[in-house]
């Protein structure tokens, strides 16, 4: 188990960001399930969907911008379990960029790679590995996503989303999986004990001037889109 708890660059849980908000959570102090459900839904739901300037940025650093998207949120995810003693792990995958169609939109959904870059968090919890994505999604826009969409009843595949069931995704944690995206995988990467050998392994496909326009001006475009429904 002592892989599954180690810190690490991007899962930097020493960080006085990061032992505030646990200590302001009380979630040291609470029983196992209690814990999970705790971290999950204040990842889910109090750091917003969003897109941050890279995968593989510290948990630190995703809870200062206060937004993430799958990877990042992940890491956050994974840093704050592993500080109050869950094993987690990384699991890794490449998704089909329609899933993020409306969100990106025109020049620059044309632009992307086919195929991006994906994970969810793997969690033990009473001797079974539980697959943990439904946090990527905040209430607040995937509410509003979903009434944008009303007469959508039945599978959805874009703005962040690829589920079966769009108006009752599995999105709440009761001691099981969950998932958002998981319709939109179309390889499977395996596992990894932590994000930084994993984002060091699988990379986005782009090029260094796309990393350049992505960092300064696409994620920006997406944000406001994102934050356009959010708003409604």
């Amino acid at each position: 188990m002592k892989s599954y708890l180690e810190e690490t660059e991007l899962l930097n849980y020493s960080h006085p960001l990061i032992r505030q908000v646990i200590h302001s959570r009380q979630w040291n102090h609470m029983h196992r399930k209690e814990q999970i459900l705790g971290i999950y839904n204040y990842v889910r739901d109090e750091i917003l969907f969003g897109y941050n300037r890279a995968d593989n940025i510290p948990a630190s650093v995703v809870l200062q911008n206060g937004y993430g998207q799958c990877n990042t949120k992940g890491v956050l995810f994974m840093a704050l379990l592993r500080a109050v003693g869950v094993p987690c792990r990384v699991h890794g995958f490449a998704i089909d960029k329609k899933l993020q169609k409306g969100a990106m939109k025109g020049w620059y959904y044309q632009l992307s790679p086919r195929e991006i870059v994906h994970s969810w968090v793997e969690v033990l919890y009473e001797g079974k590995w539980l697959n943990i994505e439904g946090f990527i999604l905040d209430i607040p826009y995937l509410t509003k996503l979903q009434q944008k969409f009303r007469q959508c009843t039945g599978s959805f595949c874009g703005y962040g989303v690829a589920t079966e069931n769009f108006q009752n995704p599995d999105i709440y944690w009761n001691g099981n999986d969950t998932y958002v995206q998981k319709e939109g995988i179309v390889r499977d990467f395996g596992i990894y004990n932590s994000p930084d050998v994993f984002f060091f392994t699988h990379q986005q496909g782009l090029s260094p001037l796309r990393k350049t326009i992505y960092s300064r001006v696409v994620r920006h475009l997406m944000n406001r889109n994102v934050n356009r429904i959010r708003q409604g």
